[in-house]
């Protein structure tokens, strides 16, 4: 009998303007945003911390 494991795979978010990245494994604990946070899930009025864009500035990276 086999155990099934879910695996989690979470996503990088760069910055389009900047190049910043959000990794949402890593999370943005000074900001507030947990570990395990999916860009998805932070708020719409959040902006990049290093150019100040909002979150439509961000594309999912791909490795």
């Amino acid at each position: 009998m086999s155990e099934v494991i879910e695996v989690t795979e979470y996503k990088s978010w760069v910055c389009l303007i900047c190049g910043w990245i959000y990794n949402e494994e890593e999370g943005l604990p000074e900001e507030g945003i947990a570990p395990g946070t999916r860009f998805a899930a932070i708020p719409e009025d959040w902006r990049c911390p290093l150019c100040d864009v909002g979150k439509a500035e961000f594309a999912v990276v791909e490795f």
